[in-house]
Formats: structure tokens, C-alpha cells, sequence
């Protein structure tokens, strides 16, 4: 049987986060990013990052917590580098600066071919695809990393967690080919630390090879999973290893202190990494048969789901069916569990309750 999902109307979930965040001391501005990323989240399907995350990451690491601090200003490092720009963020939300850096680099790459900017003393900024998805919707590839508020990912063949699951995270423009942008999102760990305290909630087995016990031996008991298996062995391994590496080189903290435990002279905070590339500065111009670019891309893809593949998915797809049934059902889709989160938020901002009854259903 298909979930029931409650029809709440855009304006009033935004008008629910922006509230919530005033509430903790953030400005407007930093209200309405938090927003607008929470409604793209929902609206294509994220449920593992939208409002509900947000508030409660902000309450277990943030403002509550010394993590994130409201009202902050961005501090912007000379560089030497036209294209390039290096931030500290002074623990400003995360979800503002990230919009911030992304417009920063789509004009930089107006002018230059390419755009970067790369924050330190940053807080998590939520999902990374919704960020490139937006570049993408614009014309542009673009391109983000952010490390994790926590390690929960052993090296491979490791014991101890030193790692972040977070994504690395891709955006393409193929509307014109194929209707929606190409999106490639994925988190470097079999499965998130959530889904391995959802199944211990249902009295269900983890999935073989995706956690580890406190002697850091693979179990699928979830009262036992300590730490998170990457996926694809040294290849997943190798994928987390970016995140921190790029980190380092931006100034990023010790990862299995961060968010975790003070130590004096050391961060705490996280790093995340942006790039905006213009198409135009990768054509070579000598695309087969006269075709434009945007042709060409469309052939590519055409081959690649052609010869018996019609009915593959390419990365983005979900999202972009996730949103269309949000927008035929007039607004974002919740579970009833999750307007109930909601509703816990709305007495903490001190804001009417959403009504279950009188919420439309699909």
C-alpha cells in the first residue's frame, strides 16, 4: 500500500522555517535561504534533508550548540586568484552561505570560464544537489563538497570512524535533452546512520557489509553498529577521502573532533568547497555533424539509454518526478509523521499548528 502524503501549501511551510529560524536569532535573509533550500529539498523528494533535518541539525550542532552562529558575517580572504575566492564563513548558517557562494560563482564564471569558492569555519549547509540542481536549471555544471558534522565512516579495511558520509555532488543542464537537470548526488557510506536507527526501530537486519561493531568487525545487528562501511570498498574510501582532503586544504578541522570534542587551538567547524564551470569554456567547437552542443549533449545521452536501455534512470530523474507530483498536488508533500514534526516546530516558533484534517491528502 502507497503512503498517504498531506498537501502542505508552499507559502505556509516557508513562512513555518522562516519563523523558526527568527526564533533562533537568525536574521531574514538567512531565514529565507534556509527556506528556500528546505521547500527545493521536499519538493523533489529529499526527505532525509528538508526543514525537519535542518532545524533539528541546527538544535543538535548549531546555535544551540555554539556551532552555528545567527547573524554572522562573512569573511572574504584576499586572493591572488581572479576566479577563486576563499571565505570564512564565522559559523554563518550554512544554507545561506552556501546560496551566497553559489551565485558568487556563476558570476565568476561569467567572466573567467570558472568560479570557486572554497569556506572555512562553515556550518553544514544540508544537500549539496539542491545547490548544483539550481546552477544546472540555470546553464551551468557545477560542482560542491562539504565534510560532515560527524565521522561515522571507517577507512577501508578500518576500525575506527574517520570519515564523513557526505556526498559529493554534480549538477549538468540537460533540459534541453532531456527535460530535467542531471544531478548525481550520493553519500560515500552503503547506508546512513538514520536508516541504521530506522531498522533498529522496526526490529529489522542491516544490510550485509554496510556497518561495523565497536571492535569494528561488520555486523548486521543495528544494536551493534557503531560506524558505517564506505560503499564500493577503496573506491567509496577513496571518494570520502576527497571531502577531507579538499577540507584540509582549505583549513578544515580534525575530522574525529569536529563537532565532537574541544580542544583548545583546534576547529570544530565544517569546510565545503564550490565550482561553477560555464559551458562554453569546455567546447572545443567540433562537435560531429554541425550538431550545437546542446545537440550533441542530447546524442550522447541518446546513445547512452538507446540499444535496449530505454528504460534506465539517469541521475536526476526521481527528483525531477518528485517535483511534478509535488506541483500537481498544489504543494510540498509530507507523511503524517512528518507534518507532526512540523507542528513540534510551530509550538517551539510559537506559530499556529498545521490542521491534519483539513490538509489535502495525495
Amino acid at each position: 500500500m502507497s503512503e498517504t502524503f498531506y498537501v502542505v501549501p508552499v507559502a505556509a511551510h516557508e513562512a513555518l522555517v522562516r519563523t523558526a529560524y527568527e526564533h533562533r536569532g537568525f536574521d531574514a535573509s538567512e531565514a529565507d535561504h534556509a527556506a528556500r533550500l528546505a521547500t527545493s529539498a521536499t519538493r523533489h523528494g529529499i526527505r532525509t534533508h528538508n526543514a525537519i533535518k535542518a532545524l533539528h541539525l541546527d538544535e543538535l550542532f548549531g546555535s544551540k550548540a555554539d556551532g552555528c552562529v545567527p547573524r554572522a558575517v562573512i569573511r572574504k580572504i584576499p586572493s591572488r586568484f581572479d576566479a577563486a575566492e576563499v571565505w570564512d564563513a564565522g559559523k554563518k548558517l550554512g544554507q545561506a552561505v552556501a546560496w551566497e557562494a553559489l551565485d558568487t560563482c556563476m558570476r565568476l564564471a561569467d567572466k573567467h570560464g570558472t568560479g570557486t569558492v572554497s569556506v572555512d569555519n562553515a556550518f553544514h549547509y544540508l544537500w549539496g544537489g539542491g545547490y548544483v540542481m539550481e546552477a544546472a536549471k540555470k546553464g551551468y555544471i557545477a560542482y560542491t563538497n562539504c565534510t560532515a558534522s560527524l565521522a561515522e565512516v571507517v577507512p577501508f579495511r578500518g576500525v575506527f570512524p574517520t570519515l564523513g558520509t557526505n556526498p559529493h555532488s554534480w549538477g549538468f543542464p540537460a533540459g534541453h535533452a532531456v527535460g530535467y537537470p542531471i544531478v548525481i548526488d550520493w553519500a560515500t557510506s552503503v547506508i546512513a546512520m538514520g536508516r541504521v536507527q530506522q531498522l533498529k526501530r522496526e526490529g529489522k537486519p542491516l544490510p550485509l557489509n554496510a556497518a561495523v561493531d565497536k571492535d569494528g568487525k561488520p555486523t548486521t545487528d543495528p544494536d551493534k553498529a557503531v560506524s558505517l562501511i564506505p560503499f564500493g570498498d577503496h573506491k567509496g574510501y577513496g571518494l570520502s577521502l576527497i571531502n577531507e582532503i579538499t577540507a584540509a586544504f582549505i583549513g578544515g578541522s580534525i575530522p574525529t573532533i569536529r563537532s565532537r570534542t574541544k580542544v583548545p587551538g583546534e576547529k570544530q567547524t565544517c569546510a565545503f568547497f564550490f565550482q561553477v564551470i560555464h559551458p562554453d569554456a569546455l567546447s572545443g567547437g567540433a562537435f560531429t555533424g554541425g550538431r550545437s552542443q546542446q545537440e550533441n549533449v542530447q546524442a550522447v545521452l541518446a546513445d547512452i539509454l538507446g540499444h535496449g536501455n530505454e528504460q534506465c534512470m539517469l541521475p536526476g530523474q526521481l527528483e525531477a518526478q518528485a517535483a511534478a507530483r509535488s506541483d500537481a498536488a498544489g504543494g510540498l508533500l509530507f507523511s503524517r509523521a512528518e507534518v507532526e514534526a512540523l507542528n513540534e516546530i510551530a509550538a517551539e516558533a510559537g506559530v499556529a499548528r498545521f490542521d491534519l484534517d483539513a490538509l489535502p491528502t495525495a
